[in-house]
C-alpha cells in the first residue's frame, strides 16, 4: 500500500485551491448585490424589481461560464488540462480585479460574462486532470479532496464579503461594494502563479506546453460569445423585457447550443452525445446546479427574510449549508470508490443521497414558511441538507467518468457542466422574480424541491450497462499504462 505524499496530491492541492478561488470570484456577487440592494445604491437604487435585476447579474455571468463548458473540454482534449485549467484561473483574477476598477451597469455586466466565460473551461479539465493522473482506486477520492475548495471558497465569500464591504465603507463609501473584487482579483492572479510553477504530473514536460494557441482560441471564442449575450441583453431591455424573461432568452440561446453541438459534433464526439446513460446523468445536473446557486446566490437574504437578523448575522447562519461541503464532497468521494464494484453501487448511492437532499430542502421550507427562525435550528437543517448536496456531487462525477471513453473525458464533462448551468443560469434570476411578485422566498424554496424530486428520478433511470462496465475496464487500463 502506497504511503506518503505523492505527486497527484500535489496536483489535488494547486486544484482545490483553484476553486476556492474562482468560486469565491464568482459567489461574492450574490452578499454585493444583497448590500445594495440594501442600502439602495449604484445601479440597483433606482429599479422597481432589484432582486430580479440583481439576480440577473448572477445569471449573466452563468451565460457566459455556461457557453464555453463544452469548448473548455474540447480544448483540454486538445491542448492539455493543465494549460487550460491554469488560464482560466489567470484569466478569472484579471477580469475578477477589472470589476472592481470600473462603475456602471454595462462594464459589471461585460466583465462578469468574461469572468464567466473565462471559468467555464476550468471545470472540464480539473475533472479530466484528476482522472489523467489520479490512481483508477482513488478518483473518486480526488474528486471529492479537490472539490471541498467549492465549499471554502462558497463559505469564504458567503460570509466574508459582508464583513469586506463594512470594513471598506468608511474609505469608500457607497463604492465599498468594489472592495472584494479587487481583494479576491489579487488572490486569483497569485493562485494562479502558483498553478502554473508547482502542479505537474510525474513525468511531465514543460517544454512541451504550449499556451499562445490555446489562449488565441479561447479568446476567439469568449468574445464570440460575449458579442452574442450583450446584444440579447440589450435587445431584450430595449424591449423592456423583464429580468426573469431574459434570463429565460439566454436559457433558449443555451439550448439552441446544445442542438448544434449534437448535430454539427456527433461524427466527432459521438459516444458522449449518444450514451443514454450520460444524457440521464447531464439533465439529472440542472436541479443540482439550480439548488448550488439558488443558495449560492440568495442564502444571505433567505435567512435575513426569515428573521435571520443583520445581513452578517445571516450570513454565518447561511454558511453551515455551504460550510457542510468540507464533509460532503470527500464523503461522497469514499462512497463513490467503497460501491464502485457493487451492482449499480454509485448509481444507487447517488439516488439515496439525492433523495436525502430533496427532504431536507423540504422541511427547510416548512420550517421557515411556518414561521419558524430559530438560528440553530436553521443552521442544523442548512447544514445536514449540505452534507447530502455536496456528498452526491463527486458521486456523479465518478458516474460520468465510468461512462465517458478515455479520450473524450474533458467533453463528456464539458458537456455535463454545459447542460447544469442552465439550472444555474436560471435559479439566481428566476427565484429573484418570485420573490419580488410574491414578497418571500417560500415559492421559491418550493421550487427548489419539486426540481431536485425530478433530479431523483433522472438518478433511477441510469441503468449502468455493458457500456459503462466496458468504458471502467478501459478507463483502468490506460490509467494502469500512464502509470
Amino acid at each position: 500500500m502506497e504511503r506518503g505524499w505523492k505527486r497527484y496530491h500535489t496536483v489535488w492541492l494547486m486544484l482545490f485551491l483553484g476553486w476556492v478561488v474562482s468560486y469565491i470570484d464568482r459567489t461574492l456577487t450574490g452578499p454585493v448585490v444583497t448590500w445594495m440592494i440594501e442600502n439602495k445604491v449604484e445601479f440597483l437604487a433606482e429599479s422597481s424589481n432589484p432582486h430580479a435585476l440583481g439576480g440577473l447579474l448572477g445569471s449573466l455571468f452563468f451565460a457566459g461560464y455556461m457557453l464555453t463548458q463544452f469548448p473548455g473540454g474540447y480544448f483540454g482534449d486538445k491542448f492539455g488540462y493543465r494549460v487550460i485549467v491554469v488560464i482560466s484561473i489567470v484569466w478569472a483574477g484579471v477580469t475578477t480585479l477589472l470589476t472592481g476598477l470600473v462603475g456602471g451597469l454595462v462594464a459589471f455586466i461585460a466583465l462578469r460574462v468574461l469572468t464567466g466565460l473565462g471559468e467555464g473551461v476550468f471545470y472540464s479539465n480539473d475533472r479530466s486532470l484528476i482522472t489523467q493522473v489520479t490512481p483508477p482506486e482513488k478518483v473518486g477520492l480526488g474528486m471529492g479532496v479537490v472539490l471541498t475548495g467549492l465549499t471554502l471558497g462558497l463559505t469564504i465569500a458567503t460570509i466574508a464579503t459582508p464583513y469586506v464591504v463594512q470594513m471598506f465603507q468608511p474609505l469608500m463609501g457607497t463604492h465599498a461594494w468594489k472592495a472584494p473584487f479587487l481583494l479576491m482579483g489579487a488572490i486569483t492572479l497569485i493562485v494562479g502563479a502558483m498553478m502554473y510553477k508547482w502542479m505537474r504530473p510525474d513525468g511531465f514536460a514543460v517544454q512541451s506546453e504550449s499556451y499562445g494557441p490555446p489562449v488565441g482560441r479561447l479568446l476567439q471564442t469568449s468574445f464570440l460569445f460575449l458579442i452574442i449575450i450583450m446584444t440579447l441583453y440589450y435587445a431584450t431591455n430595449a424591449m423592456q423585457l423583464s429580468p426573469a424573461t431574459i434570463g429565460l432568452v439566454l436559457t433558449a440561446l443555451a439550448v439552441l447550443y446544445i442542438v448544434y453541438i449534437y448535430k454539427a459534433k456527433s461524427e466527432e464526439v459521438g459516444p458522449i452525445l449518444k450514451s443514454r446513460n450520460l444524457l440521464f446523468l447531464y439533465l439529472s445536473f440542472i436541479p443540482v446546479l439550480w439548488h448550488l446557486w439558488f443558495y449560492g446566490f440568495w442564502s444571505v437574504a433567505i435567512v435575513q427574510d426569515f428573521g435571520g437578523g443583520t445581513l452578517v448575522s445571516a450570513a454565518l447562519i447561511a454558511s453551515f449549508n455551504a460550510v457542510a461541503g468540507l464533509i460532503g464532497f470527500p464523503l461522497g468521494g469514499r462512497l463513490a470508490d467503497r460501491f464502485a464494484d457493487g451492482v449499480n453501487g454509485k448509481r444507487n448511492v447517488l439516488a439515496v443521497l439525492t433523495g436525502l437532499l430533496t427532504v431536507f430542502i423540504f422541511i427547510f421550507a416548512f420550517y421557515v414558511m411556518s414561521g419558524g427562525s430559530n438560528p440553530v435550528i436553521m443552521s442544523l437543517i442548512l447544514f445536514t441538507s449540505g452534507v447530502f448536496f455536496f456528498a452526491l456531487q463527486p458521486v456523479n462525477h465518478a458516474l460520468t467518468a465510468d461512462f465517458a471513453p478515455p479520450k473524450y473525458k474533458g467533453a463528456a464533462f464539458g458537456m455535463l457542466n454545459l447542460f447544469s448551468e442552465i439550472g444555474a443560469l436560471l435559479a439566481p434570476v428566476i427565484s429573484g422574480a418570485m420573490r419580488d411578485h410574491s414578497g418571500s422566498w417560500g415559492s421559491a424554496l418550493l421550487l427548489d424541491g419539486i426540481l431536485m424530486s425530478a433530479s431523483l428520478l433522472l438518478v433511477i433511470a441510469v441503468k449502468p450497462s455493458l457500456e459503462g462496465r466496458l468504458t471502467t475496464v478501459i478507463n483502468a487500463q490506460e490509467t494502469d499504462v500512464n502509470h
